[in-house]
């Protein structure tokens, strides 16, 4: 079964907080309800891959200002059809950046997310059941601003409270701080 990998990585997983293990187990409970989970064709949501990015000094993470959502956030995005939710957070962390020398730190599940993506005139409002892994790279390399964002910043971690509120971004900050 192509889902397997991921269900026996998000079994592996141990969730930060009681939010968290919620998210899981939805997740879980999805994949395993939808062979189709990795495609962005199914119309209720889709199994995305997200990496969060810190410097080598593990004191700042690297955030996009998403073009069509308007906000700071993870690089990320959809599998595409691709079960390997790893190989899906690094394609789109060198496509988002410009970074080739990006690296997973983990093979291990980082963080989750269940998150509502508003409807659009392409799409209707639906669900992306987000993987997140850490990964690393030299803050120095200079950046590629993709067409899905308006702008790339390496954030200090103490001051992503003036980039997001978004509650994921802040357990993430707190998962660095451990």
């Amino acid at each position: 079964m192509h889902r397997q990998s991921l269900l026996d990585n998000l079994d592996h997983y141990t969730p930060f907080d009681q939010t968290e293990k919620r998210m899981v187990i939805e997740i879980d409970c999805f994949v395993q309800q939808h062979p189709g989970c990795f495609e962005r064709t199914l119309d209720i949501g889709h199994v995305t891959g997200s990496a969060w990015i810190v410097d080598l000094d593990r004191t700042h993470v690297l955030l996009t200002h998403h073009r069509k959502l308007d906000r700071w956030l993870q690089l990320g995005g959809h599998a595409d059809g691709d079960p390997d939710i790893l190989r899906v957070a690094w394609r789109e962390a060198t496509e988002e950046s410009g970074l080739q020398d990006v690296r997973p730190v983990s093979e291990n599940i980082y963080d989750v997310d269940v998150h509502p993506i508003p409807a659009t005139t392409r799409e209707s409002a639906h669900f992306h059941y987000d993987v997140r892994f850490l990964f690393e790279a030299d803050r120095h390399t200079p950046l590629v601003v993709s067409s899905e964002s308006k702008d790339l910043a390496w954030v200090p971690l103490e001051r992503i409270a003036e980039y997001s509120g978004e509650e994921s971004i802040i357990r993430m900050v707190y998962k660095m701080r451990r």
